[in-house]
């Protein structure tokens, strides 16, 4: 099950990093996880960092390994989106959303993100290392981000966050155990019904070029289908932006 054993760490470069250097060392029992109170060098996606003040937001990574295919690599993303979506609209509210491909959502800002790094041997998926990051207790977030929220911005109180940390757990293993090629189809409709901005018009970045598009679909492989001009672009991860006005 995913958190057991439940490991907390004071201070970590990142727990995805960390996580990574105990399946280096050896074979680790799937559903381990470490949850830091501090990173110094937090992982975000396309290379971007995590910051957070010491105690304050959730950062835990998870190894797992999946019983599929390197090309069924979204599949898991699903879940994992779905299984945080799923905590995080327990306490922040219907207002919560998963953008895609796997960040979290409230309203129009941004609440988490997760991060999913694969140890293959050969051609088989060993081990899937899934970091997850959440804004819990952050007051106040620097200007010159661009829409962050957090937990207690949303509702006006304080949490614990690694009590949170193991009820997200709980979360993604409810999930992660529905997983399969059979009920993979019902959970990609479920993962659309939460999606942030689906059939909405809204704007959007390509090579420069800011347009207004409509997400209509997202594929079982995980590209987006953005209506652009009556036409539908099938896009990969990083090939498009999200634009956001203030």
């Amino acid at each position: 099950m995913i958190g057991f054993p439940f490991h907390v760490l004071n201070t970590v470069d990142s727990t995805n990093n960390y996580a990574m250097a105990r399946v280096s060392e050896g074979p680790v029992t799937a559903g381990s996880t470490w949850f830091a109170m501090e990173q110094t060098a937090g992982k975000g996606q396309r290379g971007k960092q995590w910051r957070s003040e010491p105690g304050e937001n959730i950062m835990l990574s998870t190894v797992l390994q999946p019983a599929l295919g390197l090309h069924q690599q979204f599949m898991l993303s699903v879940a994992v989106a779905l299984g945080a979506f799923d905590f995080f609209c327990k306490y922040a509210g219907d207002e919560s959303r998963i953008k895609w491909s796997n960040d979290i959502y409230w309203r129009d800002r941004k609440a988490g993100g997760i991060l999913i790094e694969n140890v293959l041997r050969g051609s088989v998926w060993q081990y899937a290392i899934v970091g997850v990051g959440l804004n819990i207790n952050t007051p106040r977030f620097p200007d010159e981000l661009q829409n962050p929220v957090s937990l207690r911005q949303i509702t006006g109180r304080e949490w614990d966050t690694i009590e949170l940390a193991q009820d997200l757990c709980r979360h993604l293993d409810k999930r992660y155990q529905q997983l399969s090629p059979d009920t993979y189809p019902a959970m990609l409709t479920d993962y659309k019904s939460h999606l942030y901005r689906m059939e909405e018009p809204a704007l959007y970045r390509i090579n420069g070029e800011v347009f207004q598009g409509v997400i209509r679909d997202v594929l079982p492989d995980g590209r987006l289908c953005l209506e652009k001009n009556k036409e539908i672009l099938e896009l990969g991860f990083g090939e498009v932006e999200f634009v956001f006005t203030r």
